[in-house]
């Protein structure tokens, strides 16, 4: 059986934190369709894979984010070398006869608003976190983030669209010397059951 590797355990899950700092030092265009290029295989219903993402790098698009982001999370977000808008796309089923041939499944959501809502934004959640494993993968460290205005973003970067945010994850080189003190996780037995 292939396992990973406890190095590679600890780079992805045990090791790693959320930043709040982050060194002076670029992230690469080729990075970031590297980490895309293996997040997209993580599944999702029906192959649907809503999740949409924006790279934010330039000062431009920084300086559009910047006022949507809540007050605690400015000035991390502008230091950030690249901040990743995960959004979800509310007409991701126009995509699923090239992405689940096998059935009609753009019927199953075509003028069920409820199941497109549902559907977008579980699975585009689950892609970010997929996202997120990809980034750490490749040496990047991730500073998530839902405190933002959502309509802000939206109106900013995805007007006369059909995509949504769903939340933002700043990426780059962390500052360890700007970690918390780590925070504790629930133990298994408070967290899971065996039935």
């Amino acid at each position: 059986m292939n396992t990973l590797s406890q190095e590679s355990l600890d780079l992805i899950f045990t090791h790693a934190r959320t930043h709040n700092g982050w060194k002076n030092q670029p992230v690469a265009d080729e990075l970031l369709q590297k980490i895309y290029d293996h997040m997209k295989w993580g599944p999702t219903s029906a192959n649907a894979s809503p999740a949409r993402i924006v790279f934010v790098k330039s000062q431009a698009a920084k300086d559009k984010l910047i006022p949507c982001m809540a007050p605690g999370n400015a000035e991390k977000t502008k230091a950030a070398p690249v901040t990743a808008i995960i959004a979800e796309d509310m007409e991701f089923y126009e995509k699923l006869p090239k992405l689940f041939p096998h059935a009609d499944a753009r019927a199953w959501f075509v003028g069920n608003s409820e199941l497109i809502e549902k559907t977008a934004f579980r699975n585009s959640s689950l892609q970010g976190a997929y996202f997120m494993i990809a980034a750490r993968a490749f040496g990047l460290d991730c500073g998530p983030m839902s405190g933002f205005d959502n309509a802000k973003v939206d109106a900013a970067f995805f007007g006369g669209t059909k995509w949504r945010s769903n939340f933002v994850c700043n990426l780059g080189y962390g500052d360890p010397a700007k970690l918390y003190p780590r925070s504790p996780r629930l133990s298994f037995d408070e967290a899971c059951r065996v039935l």
